[in-house]
């Protein structure tokens, strides 16, 4: 039924829409008798305008949407309709003789709206055109077959909580494909499916909002919100889509920090030193973030001075920590308040406030063994210099403040007095001098003592007890540095020569005046001024010295006003030495005055010349010396037996024999020592050496010899050569 309806509305929209319209056409040839073409004004009736068809119809034969007419055609068969175009052949046919057009097939107006056409009438037989070409529209008439949709859904919001009603959360859009222009199919409508009562959505424009005040994050953090959009203006039939919206409530800071308990208990050992966590307190605060940072303060009580507390990392928790160190015996426990605050407040929300909140805080200090207690923190004791071994310095003292009758014993340990300066009784700690003390060498002496408990060595403390040398008078005045000073021998009477300082090496107070004092009487050839302040002035006096070659030595007398008074005696070297007329030295050494003119330098030329001959003369000497031992080591090296073999001369027989004793180099222990008698003859030997002397000359003296007798002792087991 519904497509015979269909089909009735397509027929009547295509049809009544036709409209007549006279247009100029052209007269062919053959035409009343003329035998051209020539232009005519003729009436030309086309049945058309625009046709509709209806999207998505689906029938089972093809549907007429319209008919084209044309005025030439008279019913005789001889006008032939022709459609081309958009679709033309494929989606539109037309009936040649009839001029009636059919769609074949189902048409989707989202896509393509509408289709553009051109119809001719010729003439069947010969193809001849009756009429121009006309352009005519194919619109698809639209239907509600497209539900709106969501293209950027599922959606995501965020409002802060406890907005008020009406807060704007979120505008969410539909899209729908079908004509906007015709009906309402593509008018729209939101809802709220889901969410209610907490948010809704305006009907028109999708923006969803807030419904009810003072939503709670830490009730309820997130919603989810289903928003419907529906076509033809929300009326019955139409159709539907619908997306989410994920509405989260962000954090604010309405709620005020809350201590879970009233009373927090912690307890300490009394050795706790400063910074030792105690325990630790936490606010609770729902809150998130920032909102929930806060700030802990102890409010009053003692336990202001004992302790401190402070906020952690992360900004949440109080960290209670030892402020001072504790003592069981002084005090036990402590008592106080501590508070909780919110560091940062939003004053729109002041009305839900205070941000604070106040909690008390016991603290039970726990004993523990301690070491024993020096009555002061440090000593500082004193003593004279130059006092006898054993004299008193002083006395420390220490306790067990556990146990007041424990025994202490004291020491001093050995790293602090390296040289053993003091000694300690261990029972009642009184300190005493071991050997007597110089404050000029040593002026403070630091030393470290040890108490400990008899019962319990473990339990010890130490404490620094710094001993000061006092000063005594016990080092006489002295010059500052030796003085070996001059004077022109012209200068004047009054001049002053040097300053002359004293140095006393006793302490500023005690010693602090050093007087000075030189020779006196009209003899002396100097003055000495005391300047009163440790130093003097050496003065030529108004009777000139007398020149001399030797320095002058002043006697310088210094003393101290110390108790007792102190003094010594030192000696100033002054030269009279000749001067330039600009005040510089020129000589002030004795041989200078004794030959003021010195030595030319040819003169010292000559020194030098005659010195260096010398030394040339002992090196040649040396070196004569030094060629004829070793001409002599060389003969000793020789094989003198193979010279005697090899000597070609007639031997000197009985002679010989009797002239040298061939035993006597064998056993010269045992040899028997000669007889007298003429002397033997000595030159056989010599002979022998003949060959290795070609030039003859006098006769060696005897002594020469000796280095080749002890050759011969020695190839022949002999200790000593015969005497000759």
């Amino acid at each position: 039924m519904w497509s015979l309806v269909r089909l009735l509305l397509a027929w009547l929209g295509g049809w009544g829409c036709m409209g007549r319209l006279a247009v100029p056409v052209r007269a062919w040839a053959g035409s009343r008798g003329h035998p051209g073409p020539s232009l005519l004004r003729t009436r030309r009736s086309w049945v058309w305008n625009q046709f509709f068809v209806i999207e998505e119809y689906a029938g089972p034969e093809p549907v007429l949407i319209g008919k084209l007419h044309s005025d030439v055609d008279r019913g005789e068969g001889r006008t032939k309709y022709l459609l081309t175009g958009e679709g033309a052949g494929t989606v539109f046919v037309i009936d040649e003789a009839t001029g009636n057009i059919h769609v074949t097939k189902s048409l989707d107006r989202e896509e393509k709206a509408q289709y553009v056409l051109l119809a001719q009438a010729v003439d069947r037989a010969s193809n001849r055109p009756l009429e121009p070409p006309s352009e005519f529209i194919i619109k698809v008439q639209d239907i509600n077959d497209n539900p709106p949709i969501f293209p950027l859904g599922p959606y995501h919001a965020t409002v802060p909580e406890m907005s008020n009603v009406g807060t704007s959360v979120i505008q969410v859009t539909a899209h729908d494909a079908d004509d906007p222009s015709y009906g309402n199919s593509a008018k729209l409508v939101y809802t709220v499916l889901d969410g209610l009562p907490f948010f809704s959505v305006d009907p028109q424009t999708g923006v969803v909002r807030t419904a009810i005040p003072n939503m709670d994050r830490e009730t309820q953090e997130e919603f989810l919100v289903v928003i419907q959009a529906k076509d033809m203006g929300g009326h019955m039939g139409g159709l539907s889509g619908s997306t989410t919206v994920t509405v989260t409530l962000s954090d604010v800071n309405d709620n005020p920090p809350k201590f879970p308990q009233s009373l927090y208990q912690f307890s300490v050992v009394e050795t706790a030193g400063p910074g030792t966590l105690v325990g630790r307190l936490r606010a609770q605060d729902p809150d998130l973030g920032d909102n929930a940072l806060m700030a802990y303060s102890i409010l009053d009580g003692e336990g202001s001075e004992a302790f401190s507390i402070s906020t952690d990392s992360q900004g949440r928790d109080g960290l209670l920590t030892v402020r001072k160190p504790l003592d069981f015996e002084t005090c036990r426990s402590y008592s106080f308040r501590v508070e909780a605050t919110n560091t940062l407040i939003d004053p729109a929300y002041l009305r839900r406030g205070p941000f604070k909140d106040v909690a008390s805080v016991r603290v039970a200090v726990q004993d523990a063994p301690e070491p024993p207690a020096f009555t002061q923190a440090a000593y500082h004791l004193a003593v004279l210099e130059n006092k006898a071994p054993g004299t008193l310095v002083g006395q420390i003292s220490a306790a067990d403040l556990d146990s007041p009758a424990s025994i202490i014993r004291y020491s001093i340990l050995p790293h602090s007095d390296p040289e053993r300066c003091f000694s300690i009784e261990p029972d009642d700690g009184t300190i005493r001098t071991s050997v007597p003390l110089d404050r000029e060498a040593r002026v403070w002496h630091n030393l470290t003592v040890l108490a400990t408990e008899l019962d319990s060595s473990a339990q010890a403390s130490r404490v620094q007890v710094a001993i000061q040398t006092l000063d005594e008078n016990d080092n006489a005045p002295q010059l500052a540095e030796p003085y070996d000073t001059f004077v022109c021998d012209s200068a004047a009477p009054g001049q002053l020569i040097q300053v002359i300082r004293a140095l006393d090496r006793d302490e500023v107070g005690n010693s602090s005046r050093v007087s000075l004092q030189g020779p006196l009487g009209p003899d002396a050839n100097f003055t000495v001024q005391d300047n009163r302040d440790g130093s003097a002035s050496l003065l030529l006096p108004s009777r000139p010295a007398l020149p001399r070659q030797a320095p002058y030595l002043v006697p310088i007398e210094l003393w101290d006003w110390g108790q007792p008074a102190l003094s010594s005696t030192a000696t100033v070297t002054v030269s009279v030495c000749r001067c330039r007329p600009d005040g510089s030295v020129a000589s002030c050494r004795p041989e200078a005055q004794l030959s003021p003119t010195g030595l030319s330098t040819g003169a010292l030329l000559a020194i030098v010349t005659c010195v260096g001959t010398l030394l040339a003369l002992v090196v040649l000497f040396v070196a004569l010396r030094r060629q004829k031992q070793e001409a002599l080591m060389v003969l000793e090296e020789e094989d003198v037996r193979e010279n005697i073999i090899t000597y070609d001369d007639e031997g000197g027989g009985e002679e010989d024999t009797e002239a040298f004793d061939i035993t006597a180099l064998q056993n010269p222990d045992g040899a028997v020592p000669p007889a007298p008698g003429p002397p033997a003859r000595r030159d056989v030997l010599p002979r022998a050496r003949a060959p290795r002397q070609p030039s003859p000359g006098p006769a060696e003296p005897l002594d020469d010899w000796g280095p080749l007798f002890r050759t011969l002792a020695e190839l022949y087991g002999a200790k000593e050569p015969p005497a000759p």
